[in-house]
């Protein structure tokens, strides 16, 4: 599907994004090493690095990804890594799906709770009971329960692995505990089990046999059928897996079938000791949004696209939703990206960048604080400079990281046995070789950045006409301070580096960045150039960089990146590196000896090639070029019984590649996706499973390259070398806009009084923190974002109540929570 283009379907779309910073208190109480992951429910995401010899160790790790299933728990586990045994989980922070909107975009810190079998569970079980009644043959009646278990899903994986099901299926009591049990399923997480067991409620008057326990009238108020779901252990012990509980007394004499979502056991998570296990910190931002047909979404869609053309900006839609949100960057993130989609960027930023300048007194202010032009700046460089920092930057990036050399050079941080010269020369050296490499760049850096910094450079060379300096100071203010110094600093938020830093390593990044900023700012490239710094180690440092070829190269550099005449080239010189990472491939049986069973391999992602490796830094053992990529599509878990595999077909026989988690092969796929959807060839029909023993699994045809029998998920050729969901924007947009209803209909009474009584405001509290340069404009707008709203909230409630219909409670898709009454 097209992005923007939302097909006839309401998609219901879900992304979490966040920080892990730090834990403290943990036990045991000594220095030891620890990591975090991210699960969802049992399935870990995310894992950050390890920390070594730590009580209150520091992670430091941003996260963002798509939430590709339909989840419970959102858990965040804290391990104690260890050498030779199973690293041992030391607490874990869970919280339920519909409880994440109470943290959203804030700090919390959690109290870890303890780590217990019996509270860990995940998927859902399709039972059918009812409940006979029976006559015997003299005549008496009696009732039986028949319990039918059907099926599984989404059962965990145990180390990595599907699990081994069984289910017991007890009939509980006060003075009774009758149970049963289903065979063991092998290797699957979704078990198909199909067993049927009798169960004897009350018996006959006549019945005179001794029983094991005590039946009365009464006792069916209190019986319930519990089944609890296991793995089997083989020669360990086995592991639960969840349980469910339905009173007897609901079933009558109907009968009664239903999905039931697994349950940890009620004493599963129950401890006194939970304050005992330390505290993690954490930011979470959960985002869940309905994306309606693309036509819901027209009018809001060009209400916004309008914005740059609206005199003044400040009575604009785009601007009005960043007054109105608490937090800037949640207006700024949507918007961003469907301007950008739309080619309507440019003008909107020039639009915002000169109310930010008439505010601006003084020329080396320029553009430095957090301001909506600044933030869309920002955001903008982030999404599409992405590739341009990884050619400029990673490499130089890796070689700091993978091998430090030390370059502390403040006297009270130096080490004994450190020599300030040689960290000195160190430093340099890396100095250096960032700043040549950024300088160089230009010729790389995307068109939109420099139509964007173009139209900075000459707006603030307006403002200040007398001030030789500022048209590139406004542009390094972009470029140096919040691009490139940001990434050399945190090269894992922008994916140049995997993890967060070590803490050394971080320190010499940190000093670079330094120097870079300092380099990069033309207006700091003058006599007061070492007053910039507080600290007198960096001063010394810094006069070494007295050389006016470092002047003259940082002005080359922006003059180059804020020309129009400045273009990135038709097709780079060398690949861009998009992806990497560890999964497991299944051997293709290229050679008649050849087993076809799963190995582990590095795999490569370019923008001209798909590489798979032995070993990481190995050469690769296959390639496929890009151009020679045909489809990209997920295979049944049904074809080899494993989780998260998807398959590139291709020249030869199908790639087939099992991720390691749900979102990994979610990001794989789509990464895959963007890069090969230009390719002239692609395919529209698929197999959706494996070719095994002779015939395709998914249509039983039996030649093997027969036209697929499904339609390939991602047949449409991109227009745009970003991907972006314009209507998926559209709809967040919306939704703050929701949030804040009461904001809008506050600066609607506001501009109301103003252009009415044309006098002195009255309650200026109210409205005060609102730009409103014209009442009557501004006005008008708002009556138009608040219609609008109010039709898209029509809408999304039909599909509510649609879907509220159409999934009835303890359907597949709407399973029963908790215990049935």
């Amino acid at each position: 599907m097209a992005a923007g283009d939302g097909g006839d379907e309401v998609r219901v779309l879900q992304n979490l994004r966040g920080k892990i910073y730090d834990a403290k208190h943990l036990v045991p109480n000594k220095m030891r090493d620890f990591f975090c992951t991210i699960n969802l429910d049992q399935e870990e995401v995310f894992r950050t690095q390890v920390v070594e010899k730590s009580l209150s160790p520091y992670f430091g790790e941003e996260f963002y990804f798509e939430i590709p299933r339909t989840f419970q728990w959102l858990s965040f586990y804290i391990y104690d890594k260890s050498v030779l045994q199973k690293d041992l989980r030391i607490g874990k922070v869970s919280i339920k799906k519909e409880d994440l909107c109470n943290y959203t975009g804030k700090e919390n810190w959690f109290m870890l709770q303890p780590v217990d079998s019996n509270s860990e569970v995940q998927g859902k079980v399709h039972l059918e009971l009812k409940l006979n009644e029976l006559i015997t043959d003299n005549g008496s009646v009696c009732q039986q329960l028949v319990v039918h278990i059907k099926e599984c899903h989404g059962l965990p994986l145990i180390n990595g692995q599907n699990c081994d099901p069984y289910a017991t299926v007890s009939l509980v009591g006060p003075s009774r505990n009758d149970q049963k049990k289903t065979k063991v399923k092998k290797k699957t997480s979704n078990p198909q089990f199909n067993e049927t067991f009798y169960f004897e409620v009350t018996r006959s008057s006549s019945y005179t046999k001794k029983s094991q326990f005590q039946v009365e009238e009464e006792d069916i108020e209190k019986l319930e059928v519990r089944v609890d779901l296991w793995n089997n252990g083989n020669l360990v012990q086995d592991i639960f897996l969840g349980e469910i509980k339905v009173p007897v007394k609901v079933l009558r004499n109907d009968s009664f079938q239903a999905w039931y979502l697994l349950q940890p056991r009620e004493n599963g998570n129950k401890s006194s000791k939970t304050d005992d296990l330390g505290s993690l910190r954490l930011n979470i931002c959960y985002t869940e949004d309905c994306v309606l047909p693309s036509e819901y979404y027209t009018s809001l869609r060009n209400l916004l696209l309008k914005s740059s053309d609206v005199q003044p900006i400040s009575a604009s839609a785009a601007y009005i939703l960043s007054e109105v949100c608490r937090d800037k960057y949640d207006a700024v993130l949507p918007l961003v990206r469907l301007l950008l989609h739309h080619h309507k960027l440019v003008p909107f930023v020039a639009a915002v960048a000169e109310l930010d300048l008439k505010d601006t007194q003084e020329a080396n202010t320029v553009f430095r604080g957090n301001s909506l032009a600044t933030r869309c700046v920002d955001e903008m460089m982030k999404i599409v400079g992405k590739h341009y920092l990884k050619v400029t930057l990673k490499p130089v990036i890796d070689e700091i990281c993978e091998s430090p050399k030390p370059c502390e050079i403040d006297p009270i941080k130096l080490k004994e046995g450190d020599n300030v010269e040689i960290n000195m020369e160190n430093l340099r050296y890396y100095v250096d070789k960032v700043f040549r490499e950024i300088v160089r760049s230009s010729i790389s850096c995307p068109t939109l950045m420099c139509d964007v910094f173009y139209s900075l450079r000459h707006l603030a060379a307006k403002r200040f006409p007398n001030d030789p300096h500022v048209q590139y100071s406004a542009v390094s203010s972009f470029v140096f301070l919040r691009f490139f110094a940001v990434a050399v600093v945190s090269p894992h938020t922008f994916h140049l580096r995997p993890h967060h830093p070590d803490a050394q390593t971080s320190r010499t990044l940190t000093l670079i960045s330094k120097a870079i900023q300092t380099l990069g700012s033309w207006g700091s490239l003058t006599k007061s150039k070492l007053s910039s710094f507080k600290e007198t180690f960096m001063c010394e440092f810094f006069k070494t960089f007295q050389e006016e070829k470092f002047t003259e190269s940082v002005k080359k550099f922006l003059d180059d990146v804020s020309s129009t005449e400045s273009k990135e080239p038709s097709g780079l010189s060398e690949p861009v590196h998009l992806k990497e990472g560890e999964m497991y491939k299944r051997a293709q049986g290229r050679t008649r000896i050849g087993k076809k069973n799963f190995k582990k391999r590095w795999f490569c992602l370019t923008s001209r090639e798909f590489t798979y490796h032995k070993q990481q830094d190995k050469e690769p053992i296959f390639t496929i070029p890009i151009k020679n990529i045909l489809a990209v599509e997920k295979l049944d878990e049904s074809s080899f019984n494993k989780k998260n595999m998807f398959q590139i077909l291709h020249g030869e026989k199908p790639l087939y590649i099992q991720a390691n988690n749900c979102v990994e092969a979610s990001e794989w796929i789509e990464a895959l996706c963007r890069v090969t959807r230009c390719n002239q060839k692609r395919l529209s029909f698929y197999h959706p499973s494996a070719f095994l023993n002779g015939s395709w699994l998914c249509c039983k045809a039996t030649i093997e390259n027969t036209v697929g029998c499904a339609r390939c998920t991602a047949d449409v050729p991109a227009d745009t070398q970003i991907e972006i969901d314009g209507d998926r924007e559209t709809e967040r947009i919306y939704s703050l806009f929701t949030i804040n209803m009461s904001k809008l209909q506050k600066l609607e009474e506001a501009c109301g009084s103003i252009a009415v009584y044309q006098g002195p405001r009255k309650e200026p509290d109210d409205y005060s923190n609102f730009t409103i340069e014209d009442s009557v404009a501004t006005f008008h707008t708002l009556k138009q974002i608040i219609d609008i709203v109010e039709k898209l909230n029509e809408s999304h409630e039909k599909y509510r109540k649609k879907r509220s219909s159409s999934a009835k409670y303890g359907s597949e898709e709407n399973p029963i929570v908790g215990k049935v009454s």
